[in-house]
């Protein structure tokens, strides 16, 4: 008696499961970029560094976490800040380097006070000896604006004082550009020696008591 026919083997082996097709297949969470990465990138290009490093945290540990994209976005911002961070550093360290040399905040007699220096000083005192040197981008109390030649030796207290006066007010509506009679601030001036040189031996300063100056005064028509 015959065997039976052995059933029909089949001529290639079985497809994998549904779920394996996908295997390595990115999901759409992790085709897009991580919105944090890309808020920290846009917020790090004007200088927001604060919120652009935070943000940049944030995306790094959720891309770790979820396998998404946007690490470049992150780690541009990152590297945004820091040249955010190292353009402020310069900057300021060249603005303290400018104060230093240009004698901010130091205390000099008011004769040492060079022409186009701001300065903080008592303007009501009685005599006027001496200043701190201040950024005239700052408040500040008065201002040098000139230096003028007058030939005061052997003159009385009076005539040096109508003389002095004088050359300080023809330099002060150069200054300012308003007269010194139509102006509302006040002019001082300071006799460095009697004899008339070159480069003027009279500083001419101008300030308002009572009220703090913004701003050099050059032009200004006050």
């Amino acid at each position: 008696m015959s065997q039976p026919p052995s059933p029909i083997q089949p001529a290639r082996p079985s497809l994998p499961s549904a779920e394996s097709w996908l295997d390595g297949v990115p999901t759409p969470a992790q085709q897009r970029q991580d919105r944090y990465a890309v808020a920290a990138l846009v917020t790090s290009l004007p200088g927001l560094v604060p919120v652009s490093v935070v943000l940049a945290g944030i995306a790094l540990r959720r891309i770790k976490r979820s396998g998404g994209r946007g690490k470049r976005f992150a780690y541009g911002a990152l590297i945004v800040c820091l040249c955010w961070a190292i353009f402020t550093g310069v900057a300021v360290a060249l603005g303290l380097y400018g104060q230093l040399r240009d004698g901010i905040g130091r205390t000099v007699p008011i004769a040492q006070v060079e022409v186009g220096r701001c300065f903080d000083a008592d303007l009501e005192a009685a005599t006027l000896r001496m200043a701190r040197i201040a950024n005239c981008r700052t408040e500040h109390s008065g201002e040098a604006y000139a230096k003028v030649r007058a030939d005061l030796a052997g003159r009385t207290t009076d005539e040096t004082q109508t003389i002095a006066t004088s050359a300080c007010t023809t330099a002060f509506g150069t200054f300012i550009g308003t007269p010194y009679e139509q102006s509302e601030l006040d002019m001082y001036y300071v006799v460095l020696q009697d004899r008339a040189v070159a480069d003027g031996n009279v500083l001419c300063l101008v300030g308002m008591p009572g009220t703090r100056l913004s701003g050099s005064m050059r032009g200004s028509q006050r």
